[in-house]
């Protein structure tokens, strides 16, 4: 695949250098690690974000109760 141009600005070049896991690694290597990266904590937050989804039914009815209402005010 032939290679593209693309403009970053200064300061990203920086941070880039900066995330370099050894010297000579490439930028390509490096985004295309961090692009593994993100997938993989995009496909985790929405799993937890469809738990949380799950369970927000059962926690409204174990936290929205009569019994702890009258803790509340003790």
């Amino acid at each position: 695949m032939a290679p593209t141009t693309i403009q970053l600005d200064k300061s990203l070049v920086e941070s880039l250098k900066r995330s370099k896991e050894y010297p000579r690694q490439t930028y390509n290597e490096l985004i295309k690690n961090m692009l593994e990266v993100f997938k993989t904590v995009k496909k985790k937050n929405q799993y937890d974000e469809f738990l949380h989804k799950v369970q927000q039914p059962k926690m409204k009815e174990l936290w929205d109760n009569k019994d702890d209402e009258a803790w509340e005010s003790v």
